[in-house]
């Protein structure tokens, strides 16, 4: 998804289309989370870029979303540029640390 949502409408207030926003988005991830899975992924990850247009747009996390939408009404944006692009994702293991006594390690 790459879009640039408008803040203003003449009809609608802005704190209902932040909500629309928000729903479309939500929807968005939804529907690309449920796609199937290709056989060496674990998960769909996404690459997402917020800003006010799209030369000007950063890189952001998926779970920061919803605050930089929150932050374009706060700041008064007349509108704003939001791209979400699925990739696989694969799992890492975390290394295991031994336990250690007394700042030595066991053997």
């Amino acid at each position: 998804m790459k879009k640039n949502f408008k803040l203003t409408h003449p009809n609608i207030k802005v704190p209902r289309l932040v909500e629309a926003i928000k729903f479309e988005v939500r929807k968005y991830l939804k529907r690309e989370r449920n796609k199937p899975l290709p056989d060496t992924v674990d998960f769909w990850d996404f690459d997402c870029r917020f800003g006010a247009d799209e030369e000007s747009a950063e890189v952001i996390h998926v779970s920061a979303i919803n605050k930089s939408i929150d932050e374009a009404e706060a700041k008064q944006f007349a509108s704003f540029y939001l791209e979400i692009l699925a990739k696989p994702g694969r799992r890492t293991k975390k290394p295991v640390e031994e336990p250690q006594i007394d700042g030595k390690e066991e053997v």
